[in-house]
């Protein structure tokens, strides 16, 4: 077959994505700058406030306790945040809570040596130590391979045909993070849905004196309005005799995060004790560790993209696997309750806003250190129901997933041999997480879980 002639390619492959109105190092007025780091801060809130309300009650802790983890995770978030935008691949992504650590810190939560606290509060302190001893070994793992330049070699492997699984699973591996939960809201989570996608991509040649502002703020306009009308609904009674989980994701004064929480609080190391040790746990978070790094360096690849940066270099990604580490360190000193990871749902953002400035990134991070200080304040916008937030990650998910599938314009999709690896790849990707998820769920352990309580 003749090679197509090139006035027949109407999309001929590019670099760089078309139509980003600001890349990395090309920055917005202040104004605009600070408002669209606000926005940032309020779309990371999500997975700061579900990670705690998910795992403090299952290790006995009050809502007191959930408010602390999460004003710390938050805190440890914009240092971590600082740190990569800084020093590590200074490209603009926001490290949060990841959710891939979500199986080890469960298997810990779930130790019977833990069970046996009869005290609810002494069990809370007693797993967030072990799980701050095993995050703080689990770092080394990041911080080896990254300091020492072998994740630099293993990287000069990823070829356009290789990130393309790895990208597109970034976003397609969190769907249970989208519909599902806004969902569990669903007059809440699809106005909120509607509304993002139309302000975001419908109305966005609206102007106010030449600046597309629904296109730029589509996200905080949609979360002020829908977040209202939750309020009214919850004001109004709507949710009083309706089922306890109903009202937990549809009310926005159910969370109790206002008042458990204190005007103003530093978060510090070891604030919850000296972390202990085990060789279970440890190994255990090795692997979500692991996960972590293959997921950080798609999330990496992705931002690049969306912020017409040139692909970071295997020594760049390296650096900030090291750098991501080191978060990982601070994780575990801290006590945040799980590991940290870049935000897929930040990513995102950036191609929605279509502004990849690292300098909007960096005042993000201002804003979740000083409303972690801030108590009220920053329980004040943390109480938005997770509906509302999860309708905007179906939004943002899928933009990482295409990122991804962009990379497909670099390789021979009439091969027959790259149409395996992706299809292969793309559907084991979804499968077998899938496996383990429901295996886990039975069992309360892994597939591979042996006799020997020091390994599994």
């Amino acid at each position: 077959m003749d090679a197509p002639k090139p006035e027949e390619i109407s999309h001929p492959p590019m670099d760089q994505l078309q139509g980003l109105e600001y890349c990395i190092d090309s920055n917005p007025s202040w104004v605009e700058a600070i408002s669209m780091g606000f926005q940032h801060y309020i779309l990371a809130l999500g997975t700061a406030v579900m990670i705690p309300s998910f795992l403090v009650p299952l290790m006995g802790g009050t809502d007191g306790d959930k408010v602390r983890v999460f004003q710390t995770l938050l805190f440890v978030g914009g240092i971590n945040t600082l740190l990569q935008t800084l020093f590590g691949t200074r490209l603009p992504a926001v490290i949060g809570g990841s959710w891939a650590f979500m199986v080890p810190i469960i298997s810990i939560i779930h130790d019977p040596s833990l069970q046996r606290i009869p005290d609810p509060h002494m069990r809370f302190l007693n797993t967030m130590r072990a799980i701050q001893g095993a995050l703080i070994v689990a770092s080394s793992v990041q911080i080896i391979l990254g300091y020492s330049q072998l994740w630099a070699i293993c990287s000069r492997f990823f070829s356009p045909l290789g990130m393309v699984p790895v990208i597109s699973l970034v976003g397609f591996g969190l769907l249970d993070r989208g519909f599902p939960v806004a969902g569990r809201c669903v007059e809440i989570g699809i106005p909120m849905f509607i509304l993002f996608v139309a302000f975001s991509q419908y109305m966005k040649n609206f102007r106010a004196k030449q600046y597309p502002v629904l296109e730029r703020f589509a996200l905080l306009i949609s979360v002020t309005v829908i977040w209202a009308y939750a309020h009214l609904l919850t004001a109004s009674g709507a949710y009083k005799h309706r089922p306890e989980l109903t009202q937990i994701n549809c009310r926005t004064d159910k969370a109790n995060l206002i008042s458990s929480a204190p005007w103003i609080k530093i978060s510090y190391p070891l604030q919850w004790g000296a972390p202990t040790f085990d060789a279970g746990h440890s190994f255990g978070m090795m692997s979500a560790v692991l996960v972590s790094l293959i997921e950080s360096t798609g999330a990496y690849k992705a931002a690049a993209r969306l912020a017409s940066a040139t692909p970071p270099p295997a020594h760049v990604l390296s650096r900030g696997i090291g750098w991501q580490g080191i978060g990982i360190l601070f994780d575990g000193l801290f006590g945040t309750g799980t590991g940290s990871t870049v935000s897929v749902e930040n990513i995102g953002l950036l191609g929605s806003t279509r502004v990849g400035s690292r300098r909007v990134i960096q005042i993000s991070a201002g804003f979740m250190i000083f409303f972690s200080i801030m108590g009220k304040f920053g329980a004040l916008f943390a109480s938005i129901p997770f509906s509302v937030f999860a309708a905007i990650c179906c939004v943002i998910y899928g933009t990482v997933a295409s990122v991804g599938l962009s990379f497909l314009q670099f390789t021979n999709m009439n091969s027959m041999r790259n149409l395996f690896i992706i299809g292969v790849s793309l559907f084991l990707g979804l499968s077998i997480p899938e496996y383990y998820r429901e295996y886990t769920t039975a069992a309360l352990h892994g597939p591979a879980h042996t006799n020997a309580g020091w390994l599994l």
